[in-house]
Order: structure tokens, then C-alpha cells, then sequence
């Protein structure tokens, strides 16, 4: 069992997290680590895909989860007003952005809440843009919604991806051309912090595509799911946060499943500045459920006492990707970029020379570990793999011999 400590006494509630800590998730229904089976063909592959965290919950919102549970009624519920209070405090102190309540709509899911924007945003037959190789559920969010995928693929030039404006320029160049005014580019979803590359978007990055959006009628989308999870010496940026005119133009997703290991709480909220698109939202999501009322309590809990647990947090983060890439470097054939943020480490397979299903089979049947494979994140993710690093030190040491076993196999 993973031991929390207090470090005071009495007057602050301080935490200390023993992140090293190895708890079997077995048999719990984790889909991380019960269908191993069903998924990967083998039971004993070492799980490192989905972004889900191998850490517990920070412990006051499991004490805030048990308070819960002492009152015997779970009927119908709605968010609280000190809920709206703590997502409106945490936008200013961590990101000096002042958020109105009415701004803010609260949903079981970011990518809920993608679907429900461009339902609300876009007619079928429209384009949307995404920047691949990217976090995989947005190419079906456009496609679902009976749109069609515009890819404005991020420029890699070895150590770095960089967006491609100039080729998003000559996108919107084309979308002009077609008559019907329905068929054109009506909105981009940006991935800020990307996942799985890493980048944490700057200011001027940022500027720069809000302008290009503007000017094109294009509304923008920004999954900012990650933004706590800064493991380079970075500073995220609300994208909504450039210009006024840009947080007009932006609905941003944000919720604390990432950073505090909550997915299965379904919990997230959406901030819709523009009131006719946040009309237009919430029609969307007409007959679909709202948060449950166990999420809306872990919700509020993390947002407002999970400071300590998320600097701890990242710091270890930091160790873990310092370790994977120092032991990397000595391995011939792989190439980590080093992310900015989030938990997720892309790493670059494509000197073994080997296409998407000998590279999938190679890290199955010879490495034995689970990842998630490049080439679902869409054009320029061939030859990649993402490894989650949110785990104990300890499998992240098992992932690295594991890999250099299995590299050694094929040279010698």
C-alpha cells in the first residue's frame, strides 16, 4: 500500500507522496493493466501506453471522496457554487486568467466535450484542422461529426516540431476556393500541451495562430488537458489568455483527470467566452449526462488542494524522463525527444528500419512492452512510439532493460 506522510503536526496540510510506491492495479478493471490479453495478444507485457497515471489520487480528494460518502444519497446533483469558485481561482493564480462563471460549463469528458463543439460549431461537409501526428480521438471527433480532417502537420527537423503556419496559410487559401460556404475550414483543434510530441506552446506560437484563425473565420478548439504538467522550464499559456479578440474566438478544455489520475470520474469543464457558441455548446449536449456527483467532488478537491501532490508530482516526472533519457542515449537506434510537457515520451524508432507492424511486433514479442503505437496519431507518427512515464522508477528501469535486451537481440 503507498503511505502518505504528514510533514506538520497541526496548521498545514501538507502532503508527502512516495511516487516509487508499486500497487498492483491488477483485477481492478484498469484498462490500463486488466486486458493486456484482449488488446496485445500476451499477459506479460509491461503496461507504458494509455495516459493514465500508476500513481493514486492526491489524498485530500480520496478524504473529500469518503466525506461524500458518509451521506447515504446520491440522487440527482448539479455543480456547486464553490466548485465554479475553485476553477475561477485556479485560472487566475496559475494562468492570470480571469474567468467569469457564466464562461464556464462543466462535462464528463474533454473529449465529450470536443464532439459537443464542433456539433455545435460545424455542419457536416465542413473542415477541420489538425495538427498530426496527434492525440488520436480528435481525427474521429471530425469524422463522427460528419466533417472532413484538414491536416496541417507540425514540421520536425530532427530535434524539435514546430508548427506549420505557412502550410495552414495555404489550407485556408484553398477552403476560400469552394463555393459552398459550408464545405470550408470552419475550425482547428489545437492540442496545447501536444501530446504525444511534448511541445508546450509559447506565447508568440500562440499569437501567431490565433491571428491566422481570426482572420479565416475559424473558430479554435484548444484541448489544454495537460497544461499542469510541465516537466521542461516552460510556462503554459491559456491559448484563449493571447488577445481579446482570440479568447473570443477559443473554447478552451480543461479538467484535472490527467494531473490528479481521475479519467474514471468523469470530470472536465469547458470556458466558452463567445455566448452564442456557449449557447449552441450546451444545445449540443441536450440529452447527454453532466458530471456525476463523485466527480464534481473529486474535481473541486483536486483544484484546490492539490498544489503539493502536482509540484511533487512533476519533480518526479522530471527524474523519470532524466533516467529514460540518459539510459536511451546508449541505446543504438532510438532517439527520446525530451518533452515539455505532460507524462508522455515520443521516441524516435525509425533508424531500426523497420515498418509500423515489424516495429509493433518488435516491441510486443521482443521488447515486451505495451505503447502506444506511432502511427495511430496519424501522418508523421510512422516509426514513433509513446511511452507513459507516469509510473514508479522502478518500470521505467524494467522498460529501459527491456528495450536494450531486445535492441542487443537484433544487432547481434
Amino acid at each position: 500500500m503507498l503511505e502518505v506522510i504528514s510533514l506538520t503536526a497541526r496548521g498545514n496540510d501538507r502532503m508527502q507522496y512516495d511516487f516509487d510506491a508499486v500497487i498492483d492495479r491488477t483485477n481492478t478493471n484498469s484498462s490500463k493493466w486488466d486486458k493486456n490479453l484482449e488488446l496485445f495478444g500476451r499477459d506479460d507485457v509491461l503496461d507504458m501506453w494509455v495516459a493514465d497515471m500508476d500513481f493514486p489520487s492526491p489524498q485530500p480528494v480520496i478524504d473529500a471522496m469518503r466525506e461524500r460518502l458518509e451521506h447515504p444519497f446520491f440522487g440527482y446533483t448539479f455543480p456547486s457554487d464553490s466548485l465554479y469558485e475553485a476553477v475561477i481561482e485556479r485560472m487566475e493564480r496559475y494562468y492570470g486568467w480571469e474567468v467569469p462563471r457564466e464562461w464556464i460549463v462543466f462535462t464528463p469528458g474533454v473529449v465529450n466535450s470536443l464532439y459537443a463543439s464542433l456539433k455545435a460549431l460545424a455542419n457536416p461537409g465542413d473542415q477541420v484542422v489538425i495538427q498530426s501526428p496527434v492525440y488520436f480521438p480528435f481525427f474521429g471527433a471530425v469524422q463522427n461529426n460528419g466533417c472532413q480532417v484538414v491536416n496541417n502537420q507540425l514540421r520536425f527537423d530532427g530535434e524539435q516540431y514546430t508548427m506549420d503556419l505557412d502550410q495552414l496559410a495555404d489550407c485556408f487559401v484553398t477552403s476560400s476556393r469552394f463555393p459552398a460556404r459550408s464545405h470550408r475550414i470552419r475550425a482547428l483543434v489545437l492540442c496545447s500541451p501536444h501530446n504525444p510530441v511534448g511541445r508546450v506552446w509559447t506565447p508568440d506560437e500562440l499569437s501567431q495562430l490565433g491571428e491566422l484563425c481570426l482572420e479565416n473565420n475559424c473558430v479554435l478548439i484548444s484541448d489544454e488537458i495537460h497544461c499542469d504538467l510541465l516537466v521542461g522550464d516552460v510556462k503554459h499559456t491559456v491559448t484563449s489568455t493571447v488577445s481579446p479578440e482570440v479568447q473570443q474566438n477559443t473554447i478552451t478544455l480543461m479538467s484535472p483527470s490527467k494531473t490528479f489520475n481521475l479519467a474514471g470520474m468523469g470530470a472536465s469543464f469547458a470556458i466558452i467566452p463567445n455566448p452564442e457558441w456557449r449557447a449552441a455548446f450546451s444545445q449540443a449536449r441536450v440529452g447527454q449526462a453532466g458530471v456525476n456527483v463523485m466527480g464534481l467532488v473529486a474535481m473541486e478537491a483536486a483544484l484546490r488542494h492539490g498544489d503539493d501532490y502536482l509540484k511533487q508530482l512533476n519533480a518526479y516526472l522530471r527524474n523519470n524522463i532524466d533516467y529514460f533519457a540518459r539510459r536511451l542515449e546508449a541505446i543504438p537506434g532510438l532517439k527520446m525527444l525530451r518533452p515539455e510537457g505532460t507524462y508522455l515520451v515520443w521516441v524516435d524508432m525509425r533508424a531500426l528500419g523497420m515498418d509500423d507492424e515489424q516495429l509493433r511486433d518488435f516491441m510486443l514479442e521482443r521488447a515486451r512492452i505495451a505503447t502506444d503505437f506511432g502511427f495511430v496519431f496519424g501522418p508523421g507518427g510512422e516509426g514513433f512510439q509513446r511511452f507513459n512515464l507516469a509510473c514508479p522508477r522502478s518500470i521505467v528501469v524494467e522498460a529501459v532493460d527491456r528495450l536494450e535486451g531486445a535492441v542487443g537481440e537484433l544487432t547481434s
